[in-house]
This record gives C-alpha cells, sequence and structure tokens, in this order.
C-alpha cells in the first residue's frame, strides 16, 4: 500500500465524500488517515495507536459513512455505532460526521448523559443509521427497550485508553457481548495495555494495526516552555498575577485554554480573569451538558478568548487554532499533560504549551519529562523581558476576594530562569 498519498482521492473514497472533504477545507490526509482508510474501505478489522490530534476521527468516520450509504436503517436498529470515553468527546465527533455526510441522507442520534431521553426516544423510534454514544447512555437506552444492537454493522470504540481509565471495560464488553452482526471494528487508543490487549484478542480478530506514535509523544509543532514561579509571593506578584499580565501582553496569543487541576480553582480563576476584564468562561464537570456544549461553542466561534478548563476538557476537543494551551496547575497524572497540550498545534498549526511550576511542583515535573522522555525548557529571557517591559503600563489587577492590587514590578526575577 502507497503510504505516501498526498490527497483524498487517491484513498478509495467515493467522489461525493471526497467533494465534501475539499469543501470542509481539508487538502491531504494524514499519516493516520493515509493508512487506515485504504483497509477499512476494504472491510478490516482496524487496531490504531495514535496520539491526539492525527485525525483518528476522520479515519474511522469516513469509510462508515461510504458503507452507510448504501442501506436504510429500520426504527431503533442502527447500522454504525461509535462509543466514546467522554461526553465531548462523542459531541465532537458526532459535529464531524454531521459535516463529512452533508451530501447524504444519514441520520444520526447522540446518546450521552445530561441530555434528556426524551428527545434521543424520538430519533430511535424513527431509526438511525449511525449512533454515537457513551457506554453508559448507550446501555441506559438498550436496558429501556429503546434500542435494538442486532443490526450494527460497523463498530468504532475512540480513546479505549481512556475507556480504560474510567472504568468503563466491563460496560464495553457487555456492548461487545450483543452485536452479532458486526462485520467491522475498528478501535483507537492512545496506548494498549494488558486489558485492552485482552479485549481486542477477544472480540477484535485478524486486525490491521496502524501506529502512528506512541502516546507520550508531543506534536513538533508544540513548543513546550517551563515557567518557574517559585518566589513571586515574596515579589508581590503570585501565579495568578503573573497570569493575567501575561495574558494582556503575550503578542503572540490569539486564545488559549488554562488548565487548573481542581474544579474549585476552575471557577475562582475564570471569575478573577473577567473581573480584569479578560474575555474568560469555564468548563469543568460541575457544568450540565448544555452549558458545557455551549461554552465550547463559545470558544470555538471567537465569542471566548480564553477557556478555563478542568481535565474533562483535555481530551475530546477538537478546536484546531488554539494558539496556547497554559497548565495553571502542574498535572498530577503525567499523561494528562500530554492530552492537555495537544489542543495546541493541531491541525498542522504551531502552538505553545506553558507550565507554570513551583518548587512543589519539581516531583510530577520529572514524571512527565520521563514519561515524554525530553526536557521541558524554561524560556529564554528575551521572551519574558517583551513582558516585563510592559508591565509599567499594567492595568491593576483585580482580586475575586480582595482590594485591588498592583502587579509588580519592572524587572523579572532570576528565579524564573531556573531550570528544573
Amino acid at each position: 500500500m502507497n503510504l505516501n498519498m498526498d490527497s483524498f482521492d487517491q484513498l478509495g473514497l467515493p467522489s461525493f465524500l471526497v467533494d465534501t472533504i475539499e469543501k470542509l477545507g481539508y487538502k491531504e490526509p494524514t499519516e493516520v488517515q493515509a493508512k487506515a482508510i485504504p483497509k477499512a474501505l476494504e472491510g478490516s478489522n482496524i487496531i490504531g495507536l495514535s496520539q491526539t490530534g492525527t485525525g483518528k476521527t476522520a479515519a474511522f468516520l469516513l469509510p462508515i459513512i461510504s458503507n452507510l450509504s448504501n442501506g436504510r436503517s429500520k426504527a431503533r436498529m442502527p447500522r454504525s455505532l461509535v462509543l466514546c470515553p467522554t461526553r465531548e468527546l462523542a459531541a465532537q465527533v458526532m459535529e464531524n460526521f454531521e459535516n463529512y455526510s452533508k451530501n447524504t441522507r444519514l441520520t444520526s442520534a447522540l446518546l450521552i448523559g445530561g441530555v434528556s431521553f426524551k428527545d434521543q426516544d424520538k430519533k430511535l423510534d424513527r431509526g438511525v443509521d449511525i449512533i454515537i454514544a457513551t457506554p453508559g447512555r448507550l446501555l441506559d437506552q438498550f436496558e429501556r427497550g429503546k434500542l435494538m444492537l442486532t443490526g450494527v454493522e460497523f463498530l468504532a470504540i475512540d480513546e479505549a485508553d481512556k475507556m480504560l481509565d474510567m472504568g468503563f471495560i466491563p460496560d464495553i464488553t457487555r456492548i461487545l457481548e450483543s452485536l452479532p452482526s458486526v462485520k467491522q471494528k475498528i478501535l483507537f487508543s492512545a496506548t494498549i495495555g494488558k486489558e485492552i490487549e485482552n479485549l481486542i484478542a477477544k472480540f477484535i480478530k485478524k486486525a490491521f494495526k496502524v501506529e502512528i506514535a506512541p502516546s507520550a509523544s508531543i506534536t513538533k509543532n508544540v513548543n513546550q516552555i517551563l515557567l518557574s514561579i517559585e518566589g513571586f509571593e515574596a515579589k508581590k506578584e503570585n501565579k495568578k498575577d503573573f497570569l493575567i499580565r501575561f495574558l494582556r501582553h503575550e503578542k503572540s496569543l490569539v486564545n488559549a485554554i488554562i488548565f487548573c487541576n481542581r474544579k474549585k480553582e476552575v471557577s475562582y480563576l475564570s471569575s478573577l480573569l473577567r473581573k480584569n476584564k479578560l474575555i474568560a468562561g469555564e468548563i469543568h464537570g460541575d457544568l450540565d451538558q448544555k452549558a458545557r456544549m455551549e461554552m465550547v461553542k463559545n470558544f470555538k466561534d471567537g465569542h471566548l478568548k480564553y477557556l478555563v478548563a478542568s481535565d474533562v476538557a483535555a481530551r475530546g476537543l477538537d478546536i484546531p487554532n488554539v494558539s496556547h494551551v497554559i497548565n495553571f496547575d502542574v498535572p498530577l497524572n503525567p499523561e494528562d499533560y500530554v492530552h492537555r497540550i495537544g489542543r495546541t498545534g493541531r491541525a498542522g498549526n504551531n502552538g505553545t504549551a506553558i507550565t507554570i511550576v513551583q518548587e512543589k511542583d519539581r516531583a510530577l515535573i520529572s514524571n512527565i519529562e520521563g514519561l515524554i522522555n525530553e526536557k521541558i525548557q524554561p524560556p529564554n529571557k528575551g521572551w519574558l523581558n517583551s513582558i516585563a517591559k510592559t508591565s509599567n503600563k499594567n492595568k491593576k489587577i483585580t482580586a475575586v476576594k480582595a482590594q485591588p492590587q498592583d502587579i509588580a514590578q519592572n524587572q523579572l526575577p532570576d528565579f524564573l530562569f531556573t531550570k528544573f
């Protein structure tokens, strides 16, 4: 198979799909698409190891759409099923499906929690060609007798490693045992451990393996920066103050996703940014699904410049033009670092990932560097001094629960350049 395919019309896709893809602005397939799509169109089972941002969603959706274009669905009997670990990822896959299937009459249903059963029931009663779902809600509908899985011919499981982390493997096993007619199974995962290997051995026979990069690899398009902030309290500038100053004055910043470890911190920080006239929203697990999806849409559409997020947003957000990811808190799990900064540098664009660290974060940084097998470098002095030069012009920072305080100071301290 020729893996140097430089256009979608070389992959074997039907012309209506190629036309749709080109109109959406995609000019050439990514590596995972070039490897997986031709084999999927042949009917092969696929096991894909691919990092985030490599185009894997299209790698399974386009063959499914091609296969579904012949035939009709029956009431409560979907013909294809895509399983995703989170609501956000499922909603994103649905958006991609709607874009790719514009020139078809294919019908779909999104089955996720946080949304009323009523609207989902109506779609299922009419019959849909494809269901995109989280495991829990799919099983809820199955147990309520609202759908049958005996007609499913094509199955895709996205981010199987995240399914494992969230405890969904028993649900996935149960679903797979309820699919007697599946012709093709596609599974994508960043890593494949023993439990996922057992799942594959039991349910996915004779699969074609597509491996692009290990989960710990970082795209070369992302410039990683380690910013040591230890001592800012003594200098009258804590990391919240510095963050606001940076957001105001970094010229290359178009927009940013800012990650915190706790939901409480997400709400506090987003409120602080808004009080300082920075257009920020927030996304975390306590928001209902409608609010979360609306917040993401506003960010994608440019109505919000900053999105403060917990790790619920680390996977599943496909926003092509995020210029910066900022780890306000160092992630406790090193794998979360990879997924967080994978929100920038997507679709061939360049991105910047800044991790704000204190002395207490040394062990966490060491674990991350061990996982990705590289050192995250501190910034050069010129980069930080360019921000420092603007400090005389800074507006005051408004604390959420305190009096306004001036941000400091004309010269950035040497500890900012500390190497871990």
